[in-house]
């Protein structure tokens, strides 16, 4: 275990990269004896950080689980990270690409919360209970570490990914809201592109069979710590297409059918 100092200078690396807009090695490399609990540690301190400046926890992120995401990050495992008020942008946002470190968009559904859920056992059906609506959304990532250590070619573990708040960096939320229940979830397709050209297609199925089953896994894994998704809460339930870099000039735009259109502008 990582005692507290070490837990705190980590945090405030990621808090010091993302302000710098300059990625630093990853967290491994420093404390290669890190493990699960002590990313988790390290992402609490950064998210402390950011309320202790006026933020403030609008929902969580699910993260790598579909095997689009976990074979484009070379990564098994699924995460979670927090969603803050600073990182919300509506839909047809302009976004600064400069103000992130290695900008990138995801497709995902947002479930919203209309009740409280909680538990290690929780089923597809009692999240589309708890329910209020879902709503198509774009992910924005931008790893406040390498991916792959430029001097050393060292890949970063899932730790790393963990410690970083799952990536998170921002997410774009469209107009249409839907009943939880109205549609097939599973056939919810999206075809995401740049400047016109489609560069990723996919299923909601992709995020392990059901995009429901992604908030499934993160409550099983707060109900550890006696913690559960709360109403109002915003919950991205995972990416089920591939990363893709955003770059000042493009404008990307996600189609999901009758789900509408949500479009961001990288500037």
């Amino acid at each position: 275990m990582l005692d507290s100092t070490a837990i705190a200078t980590a945090a405030a690396d990621l808090y010091q990269a993302e302000q710098n807009c300059q990625q630093i090695k990853p967290l491994t490399l420093t404390y290669p004896d890190m493990t699960m609990d002590d990313a988790y540690a390290v992402q609490r301190a950064w998210v402390d950080r950011k309320l202790a400046s006026g933020d403030q926890v609008t929902g969580y992120k699910i993260g790598l689980t579909s095997r689009a995401m976990q074979n484009a990050m070379n990564i098994t495992t699924p995460d979670f990270g927090v969603l803050l008020q600073s990182m919300y942008f509506a839909n047809n946002s302009n976004i600064v690409a400069g103000d992130f470190c290695d900008p990138r968009i995801e497709v995902e559904l947002a479930f919203v919360m209309k009740k409280p859920l909680y538990g290690d056992n929780i089923t597809i059906e009692q999240v589309l209970d708890a329910t209020d609506y879902v709503v198509p959304a774009l992910e924005l990532i931008a790893a406040r570490s390498h991916r792959t250590d430029p001097e050393s070619g060292y890949t970063r573990k899932v730790f790393d990914t963990i410690a970083d708040n799952a990536a998170n960096a921002g997410y774009i939320v469209g107009d249409e809201k839907f009943a939880p229940r109205d549609i097939d979830l599973r056939w919810s397709g999206a075809i995401l592109s740049v400047n016109g050209e489609v560069e990723e297609t996919g299923l909601a199925a992709g995020v392990q069979g059901h995009p429901a089953k992604g908030i499934c896994w993160v409550c099983k894994r707060f109900a550890a710590h006696g913690v559960g998704l709360e109403p109002g809460q915003l919950v991205l339930s995972g990416s089920f297409t591939r990363p893709v870099v955003a770059k000042a000039g493009d404008l990307m735009t996600c189609d999901y059918g009758p789900l509408g259109t949500v479009a961001v502008n990288f500037i």
